[in-house]
């Protein structure tokens, strides 16, 4: 069923799809903002993606580059429907909807300035079910559904199109180049697509669940329940049932550059027990992607490795860390369409390059069992 969605929602929206993009997908007080100066005191149709009729034109769109430079680098706001007017030009043929392609903090409310601005619902799903850091790393391509063309705006009215037939790694190689010749930050529209494809290819009523999220989180506090309780609760349900907490302590050290169009680096959280000895690592590319406690990994993508913060549970994006933060790590696994050995090959830990394999954040481990 389609549901309206207003500016009141956006402050839960924003926390919950934050705590989805496992550390990335772009700053959430930028992106609230920009949804914010467009609506007023309008309202977004939000489509249930299970509803959509197959012929329904779908055209999804984005902002891409290093999370690091979306801080100090403010989009204008026109970027978003740019690309997407570029793309239906190319084509010839106007978008029925958009749809966001990641959860993220800001990439879950892209496609919200679009629909503010042109009247376009949004469905109610994405491509990723989480936040990666390339455009090739979709379910839409690992189930038959390619990115290109692909249109590519910037924020002094550049318009790029991008056309590598099936090959989506090339379409992201030659995207990430020119985003980073307009200073880091671009926004597209691409992966456009079938209602029915949609619902062959999408991760599933994504926008409702960090919404629901992000509120659970903040009713929690209101009436003072564990708001860490609160997320586990929402999540059961879903198809992101799992949840861990992996490790409690204090940001001792972040290590952080901006290089090939992403934020890279790692961070080190030591145990607030000055007798456990053991240091937390995680490491990132824009999103978290894996977790070593003591050295033993305890989680790896495509599940989610969340940093919050371990009072309050907001959502800390890898842009955010600081030295001297007390957070809370949380592991939560991905819906299964995402653990298929085709969905791994895309975007588990071997296509990041890393040497271990994947374990499900649910499966035993003696890091996670001394959590």
């Amino acid at each position: 069923m389609s549901w309206q969605l207003t500016a009141a929602d956006l402050p839960d929206l924003a926390r919950g799809a934050t705590l989805l993009g496992t550390g990335g997908g772009g700053d959430p007080y930028i992106g609230k903002m920009l949804v914010e100066r467009v609506l007023g005191d309008g309202a977004i149709t939000i489509l249930d993606p299970e509803e959509l009729a197959d012929d329904l034109f779908v055209i999804p769109t984005a902002q891409m580059g290093a999370p690091t430079v979306m801080v100090e680098k403010i989009p204008a706001g026109t970027e978003p429907s740019l690309a997407l007017r570029t793309l239906e030009e190319h084509l010839g043929r106007r978008a029925d909807a958009t749809m966001p392609i990641e959860c993220g903090g800001i990439n879950s409310m892209i496609p919200l300035v679009v629909a503010a601005e042109t009247g376009l619902p949004v469905v109610d799903a994405d491509g990723m079910g989480r936040a990666f850091p390339e455009l090739s790393m979709e379910t839409f391509a690992v189930y038959g559904v390619h990115g290109s063309p692909l249109a590519l705006a910037g924020e002094r009215g550049e318009q790029v199109i991008i056309d590598t037939g099936d090959d989506d790694r090339q379409m992201e190689w030659l995207a990430r180049g020119i985003t980073i010749r307009l200073g880091g930050v671009g926004h597209i529209a691409e992966y456009a697509m079938s209602g029915a494809d949609v619902k062959r290819t999408a991760v599933p009523r994504t926008i409702s669940m960090a919404l629901a999220l992000g509120r659970s989180i903040r009713l929690a506090r209101e009436e003072h329940r564990s708001p860490f309780d609160a997320i586990a609760a929402t999540l059961a349900p879903t198809l992101y049932s799992e949840v861990r907490e992996l490790f409690v302590g204090k940001v001792t050290d972040v290590e952080r550059r901006t290089t090939e169009g992403f934020a890279k680096g790692r961070a080190l959280i030591s145990p607030l027990d000055p007798a456990d000895d053991e240091v937390f690592e995680i490491t990132f590319q824009n999103e978290n992607l894996i977790a070593r406690r003591g050295g033993e990994v305890v989680a790896i993508v495509p599940d989610l490795i969340c940093v919050v913060d371990h009072e309050t549970a907001e959502p800390i994006t890898t842009e955010g860390l600081r030295y001297g933060q007390r957070v809370r790590v949380l592991g939560i696994s991905t819906p299964g369409m995402m653990r298929t050995p085709e969905a791994l090959a895309a975007f588990g830990p071997a296509a990041f390059g890393l040497d271990e394999p994947f374990v499900p954040v649910e499966a035993e481990r003696v890091g996670a069992a001394r959590a």
